[in-house]
This record gives structure tokens, sequence and C-alpha cells, in this order.
């Protein structure tokens, strides 16, 4: 695989991978604060629920809660049957020092199993509550770790991952739908331990210290809807 850069956008997760031909300045510029809400939202709830649900193979998303983005929060528009939650994240998912925070083309579908979401949404759910009420970075991040702290946001439970196979995920400007992939998500500071990253390691992970947790990425190679998806290059 090649290198690069990886950093999460997902709640949950999403991941964004860098342009190395574009300046740091003009990634640190495009987007400096949240664009109008109306932006962020997608007013065709049918399309939002597909859109949540191509996440996953459908044996899998046919059964799932659907959560959709409102104007003050997400609203569960489809009751689940399994215990998945597909859910299409947006922008603040990521970490607020990323330059793409404030994206508002960023549509990144997500299901995630039943430990995920019981315990690893509620922090996304959190950051857009957050970040619809107009709160700065800053506060976002402060309120958060002050969560975290006090015990307010539930223990990631173990075995806790998510699916991201959507082939029209918008995970970025420059890489828009990446490469098919599942996530697992680990408590703490757990990229080095697996030897993530390094030059010829099959292993790809991003710590995230704002939401105290370490994403591994294992790429697939077909799309949610059966779609052969293009091999990555090593």
């Amino acid at each position: 695989m090649r290198n690069m850069n990886i950093s999460v956008i997902a709640l949950p997760l999403l991941v964004l991978v860098a342009n190395s031909g574009e300046s740091l300045q003009a990634q640190k510029t495009s987007y400096p604060a949240m664009a109008p809400l109306d932006r962020y939202l997608m007013p065709d709830e049918k399309s939002e629920i597909a859109l949540a649900r191509s996440a996953a193979p459908t044996s899998i998303s046919d059964g799932a809660e659907v959560m959709l983005l409102r104007r003050t929060g997400y609203t569960t528009a489809v009751k689940g049957k399994n215990g998945f939650l597909c859910i299409v994240e947006r922008s603040w998912a990521a970490a607020t020092d990323q330059p793409e925070f404030w994206n508002p083309k960023v549509r990144a579908p997500n299901c995630f199993n039943p430990q995920s979401a019981r315990t690893f949404v509620p922090i996304y759910l959190m950051k857009t509550r957050l970040a619809l009420a107009g709160k700065s970075k800053a506060e976002i991040v402060q309120t958060t770790a002050a969560a975290l702290d006090k015990k307010e946001l539930p223990v990631l439970e173990p075995g806790a991952m998510c699916y991201m196979m959507s082939r029209q995920q918008y995970l970025s400007d420059d890489d828009m739908s990446w490469h098919p992939h599942l996530m697992f998500f680990i408590s703490g500071v757990a990229a080095k331990n697996w030897g993530a990253n390094l030059p010829g390691s099959p292993v790809l992970a991003a710590d995230d210290p704002e939401e105290r947790v370490t994403i591994f990425f294992i790429p697939v190679g077909e799309w949610s809807d059966g779609t052969v998806a293009a091999s990555m290059a090593h």
C-alpha cells in the first residue's frame, strides 16, 4: 500500500487521506468555520435512509436502526431489529485538527454493530449536538473531554466495530470514496502496539486522542452492493 497520512472522520469515524500535492496552508484554510446548516442537511429522507443503509451489506443494514440528521441532532427514522445502527456521519466526526472538520460536502455512511452503537456512537451524537448549537472546536473538545472524565459517556465495549462499504461515501475532497473497509475500535492509544502504519505493515490505524480510541481499518475487496473495488496500491 502507498504511504498515506491517515486520520479519523468517524464517528465515527471516516478516513481522510491527505493529498501530498496540496500545501498544508491550503488545507488549513479550506473550511475555517461551519457552513450554513442547510448545507449539511439532506432534505430527502428516503435518500438519506438509503445512503445510511449502503454502509453495509443488505443482510445487515436491512434490519438496522437508521438515524437521520435534523436541525438539533439525529433522530430515529427506522426502528431496528438486529441491534445495528446505520447513520450518515458529517464532517465533525473528524478530529478538530483536521482541515475538513467543517466540510459540508462530507457524507460518510456507517453501520455500527450493537457494541459500537451503544458505546461509541454517543460521542459522535454529542459532538453533533454541540456543532449544531454553534459551539467552537475548542468548546467541542472541552465538553467531550469533560463528559468522558465524568463517565457521562459509556465505556467502549469489546468487539465494537462498524462497516464503511458504501460506494456513495464522500469522505474528503481528495479521496471521496477511498476504499470499502471495516473499522474496529479499541480504547486508548494502541496503534504502535500493533505495528500499524509502518512501512510494509498490513495494519492501518489511527489514534484519536480526543475520543480516546484507536481505530483499526480493514480494507475489503467489494462495496456493499457487491461490485468489486479497485485494488489498493502496495
